[in-house]
């Protein structure tokens, strides 16, 4: 596998729609950066957001997802608790190329503050919005800001086509169109 350099993001982006909106340029001034980089694609905050509020003694599990946990919000700038985490989603819809896998990092602007971005891999034909967890390990509150950059996506080509994309799999989380949590399928 190869990284991809900005001229194929384009190509892709703009021939196939692999991420909408698109920016074909860094746009940088006054704003944390977004849009196409070297070797991936900086993607936006939306202003759609899922503060964690949990009652005293509560406890998070993956299998029994409590909804009613999250305050819901949408606004362009996001309070994140000290110490807590937020449920947020990408600007930008991505399609990802039966040939690529892509991986998804925080941006260093968030991280020198504390805030740390956790993506799962985008699997070779998965496409949604990307649901994010944006936690905040730092002991006050840290600002998101909507519609600027909070992550990099890096575009890996494979060799070869996979014998079996997210699509093929069914995937639980195929074409999200909102923030969604996590979900386990019932045998």
């Amino acid at each position: 596998m190869t990284a991809q350099p900005d001229h194929w993001i384009a190509r892709m982006a703009t021939e196939h729609q692999m991420i909408v909106p698109f920016e074909p340029s860094q746009v940088r001034q006054g704003v944390i950066s977004f849009g196409v980089s070297s070797y991936g694609y900086d993607l936006r905050l939306a202003d759609e957001f899922r503060i964690f509020s949990p009652p005293p003694g509560a406890r998070l599990d993956p299998k029994q997802f409590e909804p009613t946990w999250f305050v819901e919000r949408r606004t362009d700038r996001c309070e994140v608790p000290p110490n807590s985490f937020v449920l947020a989603r990408s600007l930008e819809y991505f399609r990802i190329p039966r040939e690529v896998i892509a991986i998804c990092f925080g941006k260093s602007t968030y991280a020198r503050c504390g805030v740390v971005v956790n993506v799962t891999p985008l699997e070779p034909q998965w496409e949604g919005y990307i649901t994010m967890a944006v936690s905040n390990t730092a002991p006050v509150p840290a600002i998101l800001y909507a519609n600027e950059g909070i992550a990099q996506v890096i575009f890996l080509r494979g060799d070869q086509l996979c014998d079996v994309s997210y699509a093929d799999k069914k995937g639980k989380y195929q074409a999200q169109t909102q923030i969604t949590p996590p979900r386990i399928e019932q045998g």
